[in-house]
């Protein structure tokens, strides 16, 4: 299972917020919509996260489950016919979009994909939007482009 950070656990995160524990706050940071659930658990074993740790910051809705690709493809391709969304499903729809396209570019992409896991909403990968279509082009943002805006 793939999970990624949502804006409300990015908030909360960059709050300092006290619903973390310290070991949580670890594993946070590593879940980024690429990273299975197995090996987020197997790389912070050594400190002591566990199922539990994860099952309460999906409780708390700081994580949230990755679509599978042809799902996030199928939610794309509705947007222009579906009623508006939220910030949150938009942003749970385009952040691994994002993620995907500027962990592609390599080494000419790694600022911008270290600027997009840290973006904690909407809004923010919003403003990114135009630096990730230079770096990547217009086309292979079409998709990402109808995420963050529809």
């Amino acid at each position: 299972m793939l999970l990624i950070k949502t804006e409300k656990g990015q908030i909360a995160f960059n709050a300092r917020s006290g619903l973390f524990s310290p070991r949580q706050r670890a594993a946070f940071i590593l879940f980024d919509g690429r990273k299975s659930l197995a090996d987020v658990l197997a790389t912070m074993a050594s400190l002591g996260v566990t199922q539990a740790d994860v099952d309460a910051m999906r409780q708390q809705g700081f994580l949230a489950k990755v679509l599978p690709e042809a799902l996030q493809n199928l939610a794309a391709s509705e947007l222009a016919s579906a009623p508006k969304r939220t910030d949150q499903e938009r942003y749970l729809l385009a952040k691994p979009l994002a993620t995907h396209i500027t962990a592609q570019l390599g080494i000419k992409g790694f600022r911008l994909n270290l600027a997009v896991e840290a973006a904690p909403g909407v809004h923010a990968l919003l403003q990114l939007l135009p630096k990730i279509q230079g770096a990547a082009g217009v086309e292979a943002c079409l998709e990402l482009e109808r995420a963050l805006k529809g």
